[in-house]
């Protein structure tokens, strides 16, 4: 019988109907066996990994960054899990490794941007609009980028070819063979027979294989540590990638967590942002910490920098199996990662959103009260007006009006008008500089204002990083025929380039040359080539056609409204679009309008006055409540995936939105700084409070007479109190006059070491203790009586003004001022709570505290729109002047209550004409503080009423 069962069986093996299915189960069998026989070969053994399939691998899983609010428990930055792309380098070396990896980042790439997400492009190079590669930083960050491209441990090791190398140059060292080879390659079928480099992509593919790559190579010592190309990618990219996965080796979907920025426009100057690790920045953590991979992001600006060793998580770790196209098998052995502590900052979130509103609509005010229907004004001084013209300008001049768009076929009517007028005044003008450079030899001083700008701009394109035709580094700024074109003005545009010719300051290889053993003349007509050609897709000397066509009638005001319109810039309603188009509103009335509602902002236009500061601080303990920069800019553009594009058009942005002002931007305090000089005199023995000083109007016991602001007229007697209130400048100069009194007559030495040293005393000249990137504030070297008054020169930060105010609201103590209120670890508990630091103390008598105090609160009492029920505050204004062709610096310190002060503040408005502007912005956020006005009474959105007047102080 089982004989008989064993012959059925194998008949029934065989029989057709059997044989496929068992066969398939005796395969999987196999499969399973060799599977399991295989890990735990790769467990036990690990010099068996080259015979197998699997590999182990210990990797580091990051910890969650911490979040960031402010005083008040509202979230400002934090973290979302989100899909991103990964690429791990699973192409074996060898032949042909370039073209295969390259293939597959291109093809990643590609189906990426096809469903509308972007590629993480932090990096020191990109396109510009009109097609060139171009540094995306400069100065010391262009130095350390080079250094990381080139593989040199410091610029310093940098070689010469290297340190000078333009954009062009190191996207063509990337793409050589040496390097990425991105390019063509032909081959036999068999191997490659040719590579041809930079063929075969455009410039901006080119650029994105080559950011890949580089960040890849920063992992090369960690095979398998992914490189994150994309985060934050929407799910039509997850399924493709997906889908695309057996073409695509080493390329991943993960959840990863994403910085996100709430409220970023008003807290981007303190709170910053965070990016990919840079090689230098690795080699700095990771000497202090071994939290720290390659592939981290960290903090680059603001808190998220400098406290980056509170908010960076602790990574966890876990031993994965991978395959040998990286692709993870297996984890064991998971130690779970801890999320970094959470930061509660001192600012008050509602407090500095409504600052920032109040700074701006003050900001347009001024612009519209100084803006009249003019091309041009001839003036003189520092009561500027504002031609509408210069407006009209700066529409294409700052980027409010996208250049590129008129070009396309989808442009709008004004658009191509505008465009056509702009080809036919850029043919015409390159041709004038063709025969202005190849002939006419006009010397620079005979050209008109026009040809001057232009030329101008030749030299600085030529010397610039990006061209490099020039080496400005060592162009000799002592040599006489440089002074003659630089500033003599005697010679021409020709004669100054074949000099640099003949003292080898062109580097020639940047020029399309037939022969290396070329003459001068073949050198410089190279020169003339390269420019023309180079001009013709510069936008930057394109914004210089467009404001001389708006000034010579090539193109309009109407136009350039109309462009806004079509442009989507701003809305209006189909009426007053309709009425600008026939004339029946006029170009001034409807810009006037645009900019008086905001809908065109200060920013945006970066005429002067464009920026400004507000500092607003608690006077007994030194934390601030809001530190205000405007404008400030979007962060979430520049974490994550780190928009390189929109980081060059900040830093290229005439508003400088990328400075901090309340922290960076330093002017002359001017009379804000005479209580410091009040309390210099008496201290120092020259007055007393009750000393009487005469104001004639002019101060003349210096060999150049000193005028009060008030000249002609004159403040007579006054005593200490009163010399505040009037901010009265000869009684200044009479106090900086005796304080360099060194017993034998005027000593300047000795009146600015004194100055220096009560300056010294209220914190002035030193930093501030704040969190952030904060410029050290500088105490004025020389010219005592000029000094006593605010200017010299004196060069004080906002923050610096404010902590100085916040000293004399106390009565002499000065705070270390800080934005860091508690620090609480992921399981919510304190780490660190903010106590006051005292940085010094100041001791005077009571009567000259009182004096001053006093003096303080005249001033605002005398100020019109202080005369707010509820509101008792005391202060200083100041007019800080810059340049006789500019308008004043526009300041204001104070604080509130007067009898027991709860805040301090100080306002800057650079060029903002009158220090009432500052103390007006000053006295609606102290209304807004203490609850006297509704938000909405306050916050308009419409542009505040300018002073009238750019004296005062």
């Amino acid at each position: 019988m089982l004989l008989q069962l064993i012959k059925e069986k194998i008949k029934e093996f065989f029989d057709a109907r059997y044989l496929v299915p068992y066969l398939m189960l005796a395969v999987v069998l196999c499969v399973l066996i060799w599977r399991i026989f295989d890990l735990q070969i790769v467990r036990g053994s690990d010099y068996q990994e080259e015979f197998t399939l699997i590999s182990k691998k210990e990797l580091r899983v990051p910890g969650v960054r911490g979040n960031i609010y402010d005083r008040n428990g509202v979230l400002l930055a934090y973290n979302e899990l989100a899909y991103s792309v990964t690429i791990t380098d699973t192409i074996e070396s060898g032949n042909g490794k370039n073209e295969k990896l390259n293939n597959i980042i291109i093809n990643m790439i590609r189906l990426i941007e096809k469903n509308g997400d972007e590629l993480i492009c932090d990096f020191g190079i990109y396109v510009d609009e009109d097609n060139n590669y171009c540094f995306a930083v400069e100065g010391a960050q262009k130095d350390r980028f080079l250094a990381d491209i080139y593989g040199r441990k410091s610029p310093n090791d940098l070689l010469y070819s290297e340190r000078i190398a333009n954009p062009d140059e190191i996207m063509e060292f990337l793409s050589s063979d040496k390097k990425f080879g991105i390019g063509s390659y032909a081959s036999n079928g068999e191997k490659n027979t040719g590579f041809f480099p930079m063929m075969g992509f455009t410039k901006e593919e080119i650029l994105k294989i080559a950011i890949v790559r580089y960040q890849l190579s920063l992992n090369s010592f960690q095979k398998y540590i992914a490189t994150t190309v994309a985060t934050d990618v929407n799910e039509k990219t997850v399924a493709y990638i997906m889908e695309n996965s057996d073409t695509l080796q080493g390329v991943s979907i993960v959840e990863e967590a994403v910085r996100r920025y709430d409220h970023s426009v008003y807290f981007s100057q303190i709170i910053g942002y965070t990016g990919r690790i840079s090689p230098s920045e690795y080699e700095t953590y990771s000497a202090q910490s071994d939290n720290y991979d390659t592939s981290d992001y960290v903090g680059k600006t603001g808190i998220e920098y400098s406290c980056e060793s509170y908010l960076q998580g602790v990574k966890g770790s876990e031993t994965v199996f991978v395959d040998k196209l990286g692709r993870v098998m297996e984890s064991v052995d998971e130690k779970l990662p801890v999320a970094g502590n959470d930061i509660y900052l001192t600012i008050d979130a509602d407090l500095q959103m409504a600052v920032y509103h109040l700074l701006e609509q003050k900001i347009a005010g001024i612009l519209v009260s100084h803006l009249v229907d003019a091309k041009t004004l001839e003036q003189k001084g520092r009561d500027r007006k504002i031609p509408v013209y210069d407006v009209y300008a700066a529409l294409y001049g700052n980027n409010v009006i996208d250049l590129k768009h008129m070009s396309m076929p989808y442009a709008g009517e004004n658009e191509k008008a505008v465009y056509a007028a702009f080809l036919e005044k850029q043919a015409a003008v390159l041709e004038r500089l063709r025969e202005e450079m190849s002939s006419s030899n006009t010397a620079y001083q005979n050209l008109s204002s026009e040809l001057k700008e232009y030329e101008s701009f030749i030299i600085s394109m030529l010397s610039s990083d990006n061209y490099g035709v020039i080496k400005a580094s060592e162009i000799d700024e002592n040599d006489e025929t440089y002074l003659a074109w630089k500033v003599k003005e005697t010679i021409s545009i020709r004669d100054y380039l074949m000099y640099c010719i003949s003292k080898q300051w062109v580097d020639t290889l940047k020029l399309s040359l037939s022969s290396e053993y070329a003459d001068a003349e073949e050198i410089y007509a190279a020169i003339v080539d390269y420019t023309i050609e180079r001009l013709k897709y510069n936008t930057d000397f394109s914004k210089r056609l467009y404001k001389y066509m708006l000034l010579q009638d090539m193109i309009n005001g109407r136009q350039s409204c109309m462009i806004l319109w079509e442009q989507d810039v701003i809305q209006a309603d189909t009426s007053t679009i309709d009425a600008l188009k026939v004339g029946a509103i006029s170009a001034y009335s409807f810009i006037y309008d645009e900019i008086e509602n905001l809908k065109i902002t200060p920013s945006q236009l970066g005429l002067e006055p464009c920026s400004g500061s507000a500092v607003i601080n608690d006077p007994n303990t030194g934390e601030v409540l809001a530190l205000v920069s405007y404008p400030g800019y979007d962060n979430n553009r520049l974490a994550n995936n780190a928009d390189s594009a929109y980081l060059a058009k900040l830093t290229q942005d005439k508003s400088k939105p990328l400075w901090n002002n309340a922290t960076q931007q330093r002017t002359a305090p001017g009379s804000c700084f005479k209580p410091v000089t009040s309390v210099a005199g008496v201290m120092e023995g020259v007055i007393t409070p009750s000393s009487i000083i005469k104001c004639d109007g002019i101060f003349t016991k210096l060999d150049k007479p000193h005028k009060c602001w008030v000249s002609p007229g004159a403040h007579g007697n006054l005593t200490l109190s009163e010399a505040i209130q009037h901010s009265c400048n000869c009684y200044y100069y009479e106090v900086g006059y005796r304080l360099a009194n060194d017993g034998s007559g005027y000593n300047d030495h000795v009146g600015i070491e004194k100055i220096q040293k009560y300056a010294q005393m209220f914190g002035l000249g030193e930093k501030t203790g704040i969190e952030v990137t904060e410029s050290e504030s500088q105490i004025s070297d020389r010219l005592p009586v000029d000094s006593a008054i605010g200017q010299g020169t004196h060069n004080y930060t906002t923050v610096a003004l404010s902590r100085y105010i916040s000293a004399v609201a106390n009565s002499g103590t000065v705070y270390d001022l800080s934005l860091i209120h508690e620090i609480r670890s992921a399981n919510d508990e304190c780490i660190y709570y903010f106590m006051p630091k005292i940085h010094n103390t100041i001791s005077l008598d009571a009567s000259l505290w009182d004096a001053i105090h006093t003096g303080l609160r005249k001033v605002v009492e005398g100020k019109h729109y202080f005369k707010v029920e509820g509101l008792d505050a005391a202060g200083k204004t100041g007019t800080a002047q810059e340049a006789n062709n500019k308008p004043n610096h526009a300041l204001f310190i104070g604080y509130a209550p007067y009898n027991d002060p709860k805040v301090a503040i100080a306002i800057r408005i650079a060029n903002g004409y009158s220090s009432d502007n500052a103390a007006m912005t000053a006295c609606e956020c102290l209304k807004y503080y203490f609850g006297i006005n509704d938000a909405e009474e306050l916050i308009t959105g419409t542009a505040s009423d300018a002073a009238s007047t750019t004296g005062g102080d």
